[in-house]
């Protein structure tokens, strides 16, 4: 069974053009796609339907349909679609909300009413891992930009779902920052997980299988990683690499 299946999906804000037109795409278990592409081209939006935060949240007009794990997004609460996908928003104020990085880790499994002992363990694995142990009392609103989005990963690892969806979450860190959790993400993907990084340069492809790239709402490339840091033109042309 695919990780994500992405069948003729197009998508209309209120009032609005089609961001998303017509998408096809599947993700395999443990695969790592990076998706790019220019602002405003549909990369958020697609993260909001792999979450269900469209159709379930917001109005427009959505035709076609998202599975993740075998779950039609359009059946499932956003809730139950959080424990199969965990989604980062580029905007990780728009997900913060505790008073401290401890808490606002805690709070998912705690609502699963997991055993104390378990959400303690996820709790301080998640730090751990992201090397944020420091901030644990920390009030997530005093955060850097960069810290924030490594809290909001803090929240969506401790559910322990099977599918990241990352929406620029590098785009703030400094080059330590970025390689820790590109190291990260690689650790994530050796155990099993599906990781779909949305990013807006290509810095991203150096852990990923497979690239797509969203233009104007269209599906323009979907290949193999390698394939396109080859097609030096395309990058120029489409305006994801500067001339030389």
């Amino acid at each position: 069974m695919d990780a994500i299946v992405v069948d003729n999906l197009t998508y209309r804000y209120p009032a609005g053009r089609d961001i998303l037109k017509n998408l096809d795409f599947r993700v395999r278990p443990g695969e790592i796609v990076a998706v790019l592409g220019l602002s405003g081209c549909g990369k958020s939006t697609l993260c909001l339907c792999l979450g269900g935060i469209i159709p379930h949240y917001l109005g427009g007009e959505l035709t076609g349909q998202v599975w993740v794990n075998g779950k039609n997004t359009r059946d499932y609460k956003v809730a139950q679609l959080a424990l199969e996908v965990g989604l980062v928003f580029q905007d990780p104020d728009t997900q913060l909300f505790s008073s401290t990085v401890e808490d606002e880790i805690a709070f998912a499994p705690e609502n699963l009413c997991l055993p104390v002992e378990v959400v303690r363990e996820r709790v301080n694995g998640v730090l751990d891992m992201l090397g944020i142990s420091a901030l644990r009392q920390a009030n997530p609103n005093n955060l850097s930009g960069g810290q924030k989005h490594l809290v909001a990963m803090g929240a969506v690892l401790a559910l322990d779902p099977a599918i990241l969806v990352l929406d620029e979450v590098m785009t703030q860190q400094d080059s330590l920052g970025k390689k820790m959790i590109r190291d990260i993400l690689v650790d994530l993907c050796q155990q099993g997980k599906t990781i779909f990084i949305v990013e807006h340069d290509l810095e991203s492809v150096s852990i990923a299988d497979r690239v797509l790239v969203l233009e104007d709402g269209l599906l323009i490339w979907d290949g193999q990683a390698a394939d396109i840091q080859k097609e030096r033109e395309f990058l120029i042309r489409h305006k994801l690499a500067d001339e030389v």
